[in-house]
């Protein structure tokens, strides 16, 4: 939000620089992103004088020129070609002197010494349009006869200056989100040391000028519509806002609209209240309806939409239609235009959250859906009626024709809270006068209702949604104290105790490294996702999806179930970008719902899983002039997988491996530690890649980390001494069905040999017609060594042969 220094110190005198502003403000929750100074007018007339023509004469080599001399205040006046009709000697004048810079929109130029058909110029007389104080282009601006010579152009017309100030707004903070909440929270800081208040324009002057308009509201929906007023200004003359209030408007960044929207705005953005101002004539039957339409009802909104509405928007309506689609959009039939000269003003307190729905369902986000969606003050409703009110009278003229109508059947009631000094002490980490702690809730509005020895009963107006809880008025403490106050000890206060768990954060740094090491980038994605990503898949329960209540959008209106989606959203971010190959990894948190988990503890139905994720994508390595290009398969991946699992000292050798079941899966393996999931890995189907719209096979593992975890945790290394004895490998290649597995092969051969047998690897896979359609041929390795002698061709030779005997026995293999 952008805050006008100006605005801010009609509220709150202040003399202290905005660099020391801006540093109070981040410092009390306000962060500021920066500041910058504005002038109504680019440039701020800068190196422009008001001169005296002193003469004025055809210019030789032309029949529409004009050769003068200007005095500037200087001493030795400028000879200056102008090619205006209207200049003369003796008029003053607005001059650009030599090196001035002139803006003209986006485009701007500079003025310099420079020879007109031969004539030397030394400057440049200027029109209203050229300088940017009108639009008038027929000729040069002359100025009174009685102006001083010499002064600064920007002196003569005094142009607006301020200083705009960047607020970065958390959700948390809406109170903040007004020129009143800032100077609320920065008034509170300075109470601490000195004597200072903010101050509001009073309305005690407001009257009504008569009764006579003939108006009612009725509200049918109040669990939507904490509060609403109105009232009537009859009479007005709609046209642009004084310079005063369009400064205003274009000193924070919005665009003058006419005298009765740009009130509404300066009380939106002053106080923090929305208002919406309606053609009083056309709201039929002069009766104004909170309510909801019927489903599907069609609405045009002022940006000439045709929307569809839900039965849940809350609406403002007359006796005949929907006006305004309430806290949200007004409406193109109600709103006010030119020809208006009756107003039925606005000021309501909506609830957030079916703002919050209505806002996300039509896809709109206004300044006034804002703030209503996150929580606005009900007491300052009427204050900000008058007020406008009583600005629109004198901006626009007319009368106000009725008392304001204020229904307000459930005042909402001050928060209690209830803080005890301990708890401020240890969550702070410093002992705080309890005098101090009293002031600095008093400054920030909160009224202590009851004191004792332990701590206080709290009060907190409604204006401050964020403060609801203890930790929250002791979040609000420390920050008008000072996080710089507060020491950092000399001495750590802890419990340093040993622990066998595995250090969780020290691992994935571990596996991080080797991966980062190996190529691999590193993502981190929103926990927050699309429910529909888990629609259609056996592999994920839609039921156990966690939703949110109050999404920001469809597309962030779940908790994620698996990591898969966010690394696809990041491979098609990047294939977009012509970035095809790629190898990523993440550590996060997957989260599912269980109900029936939660009988006694709500708690317990739902669940976060640590997981790890590895995607690879495209091609191994490029084309260069030694190497063609690879393209990425499973094994690959595997290989990046296994490697893992050593590391953390789980031998793939000892783990089960079964083929995976997982319907995101085209083809894959999942290992297993008992019946505990460690890693699923393969390729994916074309399901999740049609989801994220990624065109590219992509091959993905998804690791449980805390059943990894929980694997090692009783895990101990051990270790052999070399072998003195030399191994022996033997091949074999053996013809099969294509049915049989490695796995099978591998298994097989150490039930066969038990003792003697220390590995078996496959180097080859063959499969042709020559083998026929239903045949394929392995090329198998065993590894042989005995640890007390050396091994003899006997021994070899037996072992051999009851292992090819084995094969041809199960398997009905051939031996090649």
């Amino acid at each position: 939000m952008n805050v006008s220094l100006n605005w801010l110190k009609d509220y709150l005198k202040i003399d202290q620089s905005t660099e020391e502003i801006c540093k109070i403000l981040t410092s009390i929750g306000l962060e500021v992103g920066g500041y910058e100074e504005f002038e109504a007018i680019k440039g701020g007339l800068k190196g422009l004088v008001i001169g005296h023509v002193l003469t004025c004469e055809a210019h030789p080599d032309s029949d529409h020129l004009h050769v003068t001399t200007v005095d500037l205040g200087t001493g030795e006046p400028e000879q200056i070609v102008c090619g205006a009709p209207n200049v003369a000697a003796g008029q003053k004048v607005v001059v650009a002197t030599v090196g001035t810079t002139l803006y003209k929109g986006d485009e701007e130029f500079v003025i310099k010494k420079s020879k007109i058909r031969g004539v030397a110029s030394n400057g440049m007389i200027c029109a209203e349009d050229e300088i940017g104080v009108g639009t008038d282009h027929a000729g040069i601006m002359v100025l009174p006869e009685d102006t001083p010579v010499g002064i600064p152009a920007a002196d003569y017309f005094n142009v607006y200056r301020d200083t705009v100030i960047e607020v970065d707004i958390t959700p948390n903070r809406i109170d903040g989100a007004s020129h009143l909440g800032v100077a609320r929270d920065l008034a509170a800081y300075l109470q601490q040391t000195q004597d200072v208040h903010y101050t509001l324009p009073s309305v005690e002057t407001f009257q009504p000028d008569s009764t006579d308009a003939k108006i009612s509201v009725r509200v049918e929906r109040p669990e939507a519509c904490r509060r609403y007023a109105g009232i009537c200004i009859e009479g007005v003359t709609v046209k642009p806002s004084p310079e005063w209030l369009q400064n205003r408007m274009k000193a924070i960044g919005l665009h003058p609209i006419n005298n009765i929207v740009d009130v509404t705005n300066y009380i939106l953005f002053g106080l923090g209240q929305p208002l919406h101002s309606f053609d009083k004539d056309k709201v039929k039957g002069n009766e104004v309806i909170v309510k909801s339409v019927a489903q599907g009802t069609k609405f045009t909104t002022l940006d000439g939409v045709e929307r569809e509405l839900h039965e849940d928007d809350l609406m403002i309506c007359n006796s005949e239609a929907p006006m305004c689609i309430a806290g949200v959009f007004g409406g193109q039939e109600s709103g006010i235009s030119d020809t208006t000269t009756n107003v039925f003003l606005e000021s309501a307190c909506f609830d957030p959250v079916f703002v919050r729905k209505t806002a996300r369902r039509h896809g709109l986000n206004t300044d006034a859906s804002f703030r209503y969606e996150r929580g606005t003050d009900p007491n300052i409703v009427i204050y900000a009626l008058k007020l406008a009110a009583m600005m629109i009278k004198e901006v626009a003229g007319g009368k106000i024709t009725c008392a304001p109508i204020d229904i307000y059947p459930e005042p909402v009631k001050d928060f209690e809270v209830a803080i005890k000094y301990a708890h401020v002490d240890r969550l702070i980490g410093k002992k705080i006068d309890h005098e101090v702690i009293k002031n600095i809730l008093r400054s920030l509005e909160i009224k202590i209702v009851e004191e004792c020895e332990d701590g206080l009963l709290l009060n907190i107006p409604p204006y401050r949604v964020d403060v609801q809880r203890e930790a929250d008025v002791i979040e609000d403490i420390l920050r008008i104290y000072g996080f710089n106050n507060v020491e950092v000890p000399a001495s750590v206060r802890s419990t340093l105790s040993y622990s066998e768990k595995p250090d969780d954060f020290q691992l994935k740094n571990i596996i991080s490294d080797l991966l980062a090491a190996n190529g691999f980038n590193e993502v981190m994605n929103n926990s927050l996702t699309k429910a529909s990503y888990y629609e259609d898949f056996k592999s994920f329960d839609t039921a156990k999806t966690v939703m949110l209540f109050n999404p920001l959008s469809a597309d962030l209106g779940a908790m994620r179930q698996s990591l898969l989606f966010g690394g696809l959203e990041n491979i098609a971010y990047n294939i977009n970008r012509k970035n095809h190959n790629l190898k990523l990894f993440e550590f996060g948190k997957a989260y599912t719902f269980n109900p029936k988990d939660g009988i006694d503890n709500p708690q317990k139905q739902y669940k976060e899983d640590n997981m790890l994720a590895l995607f690879i994508t495209g091609s191994k390595n490029m084309t260069n002039w030694n190497a063609k290009e690879t393209k990425t398969d499973f094994f690959y991946l595997k290989a990046y997988c296994e490697m893992i699992l050593n590391r953390l000292g789980l031998h793939p050798d000892n783990l089960k491996i079964d083929a995976t079941d997982k319907d995101i899966f085209r083809e894959g393996l999942t290992y297993k530690v008992g019946d505990k999931h460690i890693v699923s890995m393969g390729i994916l189907s074309k399901a999740p890649l049609k989801k994220a719209d990624v065109s590219q096979e992509v091959y993905y593992a998804e690791f449980s980390w805390e059943n990894i975890l929980k694997a090692i945790k009783n895990l101990k290394v051990t270790y052999t001494p070399l072998p003195k004895f030399p191994s022996v490998k033997r091949d074999l290649a053996l013809l099969l069905d294509k049915k049989v597995t490695f796995k099978e092969i591998k298994e097989t051969a150490f039930r066969t040999e038990k003792s003697l047998l220390k590995s078996v690897t496959l180097f080859d896979v063959y499969e042709g017609e020559k083998l026929g359609a239903d045949k394929k041929s392995y090329a198998v390795s065993f590894t042989l060594l005995d640890e007390e002698k050396t091994l003899t061709d006997k021994q070899i030779d037996k072992i051999m042969n009851k292992l090819m005997g084995t094969y041809k026995h199960l398997f009905n293999a051939e031996i090649r």
